[in-house]
């Protein structure tokens, strides 16, 4: 952990219009990727800080496969970006904030975490499961993993990564 790279993250958030939040993703003690809530500038809901930096740091170093990356984020990150996390592979996080401070200034990450914790059905957003069509949406599946080449990934790796 070095300090240097959360004052960075948080001169980031200062940045941000979309909230204060600013992360900078590390490799081998080289910042590799860093952003800010850009959802307004971008028009881009999914536009947080560490979406930004995370897709910033995947075209640097040409991978989607951020193994090995730290994150230095002020907080700890939204649902939708902690699942970034995982997809992304970063190895460990440094966050200053908890979720409980985004809420008592005004942010909804606690309200999400706990609307997704809930079975589908009973989420405020409607879903319907089209049925009739599952087995052709199965065989897309099934017709992707036998391309060459194809690569199948979980969000959640066998084995902890090592840090």
């Amino acid at each position: 952990m070095e300090i240097r790279f959360m004052e960075r993250a948080i001169e980031l958030a200062r940045q941000g219009t979309a909230g204060p939040f600013g992360c900078v993703i590390v490799k081998n003690g080289d910042i590799v990727g860093e952003g800010y809530a850009r959802v307004f500038e971008d028009k881009d809901p999914t536009a947080h800080g560490e979406m930004v930096a995370i897709r910033a740091a995947a075209r640097k170093l040409g991978t989607h496969d951020l193994s090995g990356c730290e994150m230095y984020n002020i907080a700890v990150s939204c649902p939708m970006c902690m699942a970034a996390l995982y997809w992304a592979r970063i190895a460990k996080l440094y966050y200053c904030c908890v979720p409980e401070d985004a809420a008592a200034a005004g942010y909804g990450n606690l309200t999400l975490a706990r609307e997704l914790e809930k079975p589908l059905h009973q989420r405020s957003l409607a879903a319907e499961q089209i049925v009739q069509l599952r087995p052709r949406a199965l065989a897309a599946y099934q017709e992707y993993g036998q391309r060459p080449g194809s690569v199948i990934q979980s969000a959640v790796p066998s084995t902890p990564p090592s840090s």
